[in-house]
């Protein structure tokens, strides 16, 4: 049986729009002898931090939300204005690598040092001490987990293992794991990035946000949890957000739905879960300790 989790004033359901600005570091990673020179795939990317961030937040400012955004330590370095204006409006800024690297693809040591890199850019360039993490990719190892705790993160957003808030418990110490899922991200619905191996067909913007809102309807009528992870260069383009900014109006206006940042969310979780111990699942990390071998 799904845990229930009861929201603040008396919410039915909790809710978060949360954007990762990768920008065009993908190009960069990806394309790493060229990228540079590629003009397409820069432009499209600097249009998140320079055009649609700008558009977000004065909807965020109109609509009087607070919301979360994840940042690769790179483009916090690149951009540092678009950073700053979020942060200035009192929104959220969490951890996302430091070039969008594929934590999968390193050793433990060099998972170390970039997360560490991209920590201390937030820390040099805004002052800002990321407590939540978003994996590039989602891929999270379980160095990653011991990297958030041994830094103290209070929540990851990465991992798809329910569907609403639940706790990992691993080496001592327990995060937040606020889940994302495939279902509310806006990769497979609009990116169309051969130079990083993506080739989905671009769906029209009714078409391509109509099964965010049937997964929140789903959430909703649960009293649960719906998160959409979102690309300012994707989602934000002019079309396709204003379809966001009247289903956002809509929803608003039925008064029980909850839009908090995520770093509000895992502290509601978290001190409910220390007021009934079986309001929140628990699962325990490492899942396993060594390759499981088929035969």
């Amino acid at each position: 049986m799904q845990k229930k989790i009861i929201w603040p004033n008396g919410a039915r359901c909790a809710c978060a729009i949360t954007f990762d600005i990768d920008a065009d570091s993908l190009i960069h990673i990806a394309k790493p002898v060229d990228g540079h020179d590629r003009l397409y795939p820069i432009s499209m990317g600097r249009y998140g931090p320079t055009v649609a961030i700008p558009r977000i937040l004065e909807t965020y400012k109109r609509l009087g939300l607070k919301q979360s955004f994840f940042a690769p330590g790179w483009v916090v370095e690149q951009y540092p204005d678009a950073m700053q204006a979020i942060l200035k409006d009192g929104h959220e800024i969490g951890h996302h690598g430091y070039l969008h690297e594929d934590p999968t693809n390193h050793s433990a040591s060099e998972q170390a040092y970039w997360f560490e890199r991209a920590l201390e850019a937030h820390k040099r360039v805004l002052g800002n001490v990321p407590k939540g993490y978003r994996a590039p990719v989602y891929n999270v190892t379980q160095a990653v987990i011991d990297l958030l705790n041994k830094h103290e993160f209070d929540y990851d957003s990465s991992l798809m293992a329910d569907d609403v808030p639940y706790l990992m418990r691993s080496g001592g110490r327990t995060l937040v794991e606020l889940p994302s899922h495939w279902g509310t991200d806006d990769w497979p619905q609009f990116a169309h990035f051969e130079e990083i191996g993506y080739m989905m067909p671009v769906a029209g913007p009714r078409a391509g946000l109509t099964p965010f809102w049937e997964e929140f309807e789903a959430q909703y009528e649960e009293g649960g949890f719906w998160i959409g992870i979102w690309h300012p260069f994707l989602t934000g383009r002019l079309a396709r957000w204003r379809q966001v900014e009247d289903w956002m109006e809509t929803i608003l206006n039925r008064g029980d739905v909850w839009f908090a940042t995520l770093g509000e969310i895992a502290q509601h979780v978290r001190a409910q879960y220390e007021a009934d111990r079986q309001s929140v699942r628990v699962e325990e990390l490492p899942y396993y300790q060594a390759p499981v071998l088929t035969t």
